[in-house]
């Protein structure tokens, strides 16, 4: 049974129909909202987390709301428990037509308060895992027709992040030479910039009072946070055929923050560091 699509939604209920995703990260935020709506247009969703009691909660909240959903778990640094969990994923839905890399870690700190583990840790899990998690799933990626999309960050240099900015560069180069790799293959390999979004666990820890709130709101054009179906959006897009010849892109859904560079955070980093402790 199909999950039913949302009233307002913009897109056709069956714009998924019949194919499989896989999900990293699947179990909350920004990828738990990208899976329940995959699943909410036809999709059949693996949710893929580090705890199996989490992504399988998750995987059957899509079971309750009608679609179809398996959790599964992995480390995505742990190239075996990855091809383990897709193992799993492929006897259960068949190949994969969707490879959605959302997995990530972050932590807001100045260069020199991250330990050099600290600093591995995000680049592993962002980077190496966006790689890991591509190399696991591509033996069981449809070929031609399938679609390759990652969870970027920022598109400038932003203070007290340097470990994501940097592990997310990577992500974006990676995103590109996929791109041109394997176009000739008819796999497209796009990815999404998203901007603060309100109800994640990024941006408890970014802005965990309501005066950071307000800063970053007036960071984005748009005056206000995004959410969840805003990223959503997008990845519905850019994973169904009418984006079919879009590949390479990394899309900014951001309410116009990135235009600004990293200034406005800049000024809220001085103004923390001003404020009477």
């Amino acid at each position: 049974m199909t999950q039913p699509a949302s009233a307002d939604s913009t897109f056709r209920p069956d714009l998924l129909r019949g194919k499989h995703a896989l999900i990293t990260g699947g179990g909350s935020g920004i990828n738990l909202g990208i899976a329940q709506s995959f699943a909410a247009h036809g999709c059949r969703v693996t949710i893929l987390g580090r705890s199996l009691e989490k992504a399988q909660v998750a995987a059957q909240g899509i079971q309750d709301a009608g679609g179809e959903a398996l959790g599964v778990s992995a480390d995505v640094r742990d190239v075996e428990a990855l091809g383990r969990a897709v193992e799993a994923a492929t006897a259960r839905f068949g190949r994969f037509d969707i490879v959605l890399c959302g997995a990530a870690g972050n932590f807001p700190a100045p260069v020199d308060g991250i330990s050099p583990n600290g600093f591995k840790t995000v680049v592993d899990i962002d980077l190496l895992g966006t790689y890991n998690t591509i190399k696991a799933a591509a033996p069981q990626l449809q070929v031609p027709g399938g679609s390759i999309l990652s969870i970027s960050a920022y598109g400038v240099p932003v203070p007290m992040q340097a470990h994501v900015v940097a592990a997310k560069a990577g992500v974006d180069a990676l995103t590109q030479v996929l791109a041109i790799e394997w176009g000739l293959r008819g796999v497209r390999v796009n990815a999404i910039i998203p901007g603060p979004i309100d109800g994640t666990e990024g941006m408890r820890r970014l802005a965990p009072d309501e005066a950071t709130r307000q800063q970053f709101t007036r960071t984005v054009p748009l005056g206000r946070f995004g959410v969840p179906q805003d990223i959503a959006n997008a990845a519905l897009f850019l994973v169904s055929d009418a984006a079919s010849y879009i590949t390479g892109a990394i899309l900014p859904v951001d309410g116009g923050q990135n235009m600004l560079g990293g200034a406005p955070q800049y000024q809220m980093m001085l103004n923390m560091m001003e404020r009477p402790s």
